[in-house]
């Protein structure tokens, strides 16, 4: 099973692209499901460079938070699936303005979201794909791509990127090593329940 680049079908073009993969010992099914599922907060980094930018920002308090699956917590930060295949990849987007200091993220429907230009706004996807690579290892991969609406958007997006695309970054440089570990004890734990060598 060989990845295609989902995300030209919904941004060929964007203004900014962020890739990263990953191999881990377990396979494609538990490799998403662990992805899925994982509290990216709960890595502390990934924490810190949230709480970080909230502080530059001058975010305005959100609440206490309440811990949540990767998947669970963007849908209910506003995102929407804009194609799923449980066994491959998923494909989230939203339009926001990720400047503002508390981000909004609103779902753009599937059948819209190619031809969607609202003025002084960026369309977001990002992805989870998994590439069965043998009967015990996977590729994980994410992917995020953005494009801005019209030139305003465009700038504001460029001057953001060069404040916070690091943590960004770094976000998706924390999550793939700590999703691989967990994906391999819980294929280790699963070998070892139903008496296989681990």
């Amino acid at each position: 099973m060989k990845m295609v680049p989902v995300l030209d079908r919904f941004l060929p073009s964007p203004d900014v692209r962020d890739r990263h993969a990953i191999t881990v010992h377990a396979p494609a099914r538990v490799v998403m499901e662990v992805a899925r599922n994982f509290d990216m907060q709960s890595v502390w980094l990934v924490h810190a460079i949230f709480w970080l930018r909230s502080k530059m920002l001058r975010a305005a308090p959100s609440g206490k938070r309440r811990p949540a699956g990767l998947v669970e917590e963007m849908l209910g930060l506003g995102w929407g699936i804009l194609t799923d295949e449980p066994e491959r990849f998923l494909v989230a987007g939203a339009w926001c303005q990720p400047w503002n200091a508390n981000v909004a993220f609103s779902p753009i429907p599937v059948e819209c979201f190619e031809a969607y230009a609202e003025p002084d706004r960026v369309k977001i996807a990002w992805t989870l794909e998994v590439e069965a690579l043998d009967a015990g290892r996977t590729r994980l991969a994410t992917e995020t791509r953005a494009v801005a609406t019209d030139q305003q958007a465009r700038a504001k997006l460029r001057r953001y990127w060069r404040l916070f695309g690091i943590g960004i970054v770094l976000i998706r440089r924390l999550l793939l090593p700590a999703v691989r570990r967990q994906a391999a004890r819980q294929w280790r734990a699963d070998r070892a329940s139903d008496g296989r060598p681990t």
